[in-house]
């Protein structure tokens, strides 16, 4: 069991046990333990792991509903003797009286307590945590009404836009309970929809589905379920004309800033490549992410990575492009040969991940930027040193108005003339 720093708040990683890989796609989980306090984070890790082995016991007998249900009636129970149900904790802080009273009631004719009853009245029903994926479980029961009379063409098409929504913010956020989902969460499920608008050239509409069907899931659970939570899902949608290009970093803020010695010691390695490679080849980071072994050449004569769709499908057949490396670039690929397997499968989480920590450390140029403008500084910076468009298109992967002639610059020579912009 680790405890780890990831910005300013503690977190326990720890690898999925053999035993429940069956329910558990995860390698290994990182559980946030809501603290920058590394005491308060030891004391609160062995219980924030019991809940997690709790839920995969539950998930492997297949009582996850029982379970609610269980919970459920002893609210229910509770209030047939009188009370409101609370859990042990709170129900151990109540006026002696009070506390009496609740043991009192449960305690049968021969002087032992029923021990069903106490369970209900004395809050020994643990409150089972619904979290992302679950809510979505529930959610089409609760939401039986929508799909009265929908053929099954429509029911499919009514179901797989909310499906989309809620594995997409699982793979930003996580599948987190309900009551643990902050404002952070959302913004950064915000801030990678912005992203991928602009990267995908995509309409605020698109980003705003996503938003719509992911807080009619969550909604609707709290109200059927009577959670009570108060969910942070005002003010995200996109306006008309907000997905506008993100500001480039500047040249002296990426230097004396983000390459700084030690400011990004704080991200994890995959992450940190990731951004150091974005410096000097000016890839997307999902680009970057997907990179295998195979598609890394730092033994060529010109060390290069190579764009390519390997069990992946690039945004357009511009994108298929050979980059060479230099600088702070290929001192990242060096570090990482192999590519960078943390995100290769789970790209999403990856601008979250970065833009958190930049936001936390200070690292942010202004509060507009965000890891997508280091594509953007690289652009400027070949803009200003002149370099042909021709080139910089090929660069990008983007594409010429005008027919491409021949095979453009050779490897070594693109090499070269990045390097005057290197970092």
């Amino acid at each position: 069991m680790t405890i780890m720093k990831r910005g300013s708040t503690y977190h326990l990683r720890k690898r999925v046990p053999t035993r429940y890989q069956r329910v558990e796609d995860r390698k290994s989980v990182w559980i946030s333990l809501h603290t920058d306090s590394e005491t308060i984070a030891k004391q609160k890790a062995p219980i924030a792991w019991q809940h997690l082995v709790e839920a995969w016991e539950a998930r492997l007998a297949g009582d996850t509903a029982d379970a609610e249900r269980r919970f459920d009636a002893a609210k229910e129970l509770a209030a047939v003797r009188g009370f409101r149900y609370l859990p042990a904790v709170r129900v151990a802080d109540l006026p002696r009286e009070d506390l009496l009273a609740r043991v009192e009631a449960v305690t049968g004719r021969d002087g032992e307590p029923d021990t069903r009853e106490a369970a209900a009245v004395l809050g020994g029903v643990p409150e089972p945590q619904i979290t992302v994926s679950r809510a979505l479980d529930l959610y089409w029961g609760l939401a039986a009404d929508k799909t009265l009379g929908k053929s099954d063409d429509q029911l499919r098409r009514w179901k797989n836009p909310r499906k989309k929504a809620v594995r997409n913010f699982i793979e930003v956020v996580g599948d987190k309970a309900l009551p643990d989902i902050t404002g952070d969460d959302m913004l950064d499920f915000r801030g990678w929809w912005l992203e991928k608008l602009e990267s995908d050239n995509l309409t605020p509409n698109s980003a705003n589905k996503d938003l719509i069907h992911l807080g009619d899931v969550f909604k609707t659970v709290n109200k059927m379920k009577r959670l009570g939570l108060v969910l942070p899902l005002s003010d995200l949608s996109f306006k008309e004309g907000e997905a506008r290009q993100r500001p480039p970093f500047s040249e002296s803020w990426i230097k004396d800033h983000l390459l700084k010695p030690g400011a990004l010691d704080g991200l994890n390695k995959d992450a940190r490549c990731i951004l150091l490679a974005m410096v000097n080849t000016g890839a997307r980071p999902s680009e970057l992410a997907s990179l295998t072994g195979a598609q890394i050449h730092l033994d060529a004569p010109v060390p290069h990575i190579s764009i390519e769709p390997v069990d992946r499908q690039l945004k357009t057949r511009n994108a298929r492009r050979v980059i060479p490396l230099v600088g702070v670039s290929l001192d990242a690929f060096k570090a990482c040969p192999k590519g960078f397997p943390k995100y290769r499968t789970t790209s999403a989480s990856l601008s979250a991940t970065v833009n958190k920590y930049l936001r936390a450390n200070g690292l942010m140029e202004t509060p507009g930027h965000s890891l997508y403008g280091l594509r953007h500084s690289f652009e400027d910076r070949l803009l200003a040193a002149g370099i042909d468009e021709r080139i910089r298109r090929d660069l990008f992967g983007h594409a010429l108005d005008r027919e491409r002639y021949g095979k453009g610059a050779s490897l070594a020579h693109v090499r070269d003339l990045i390097q005057r912009v290197a970092l």
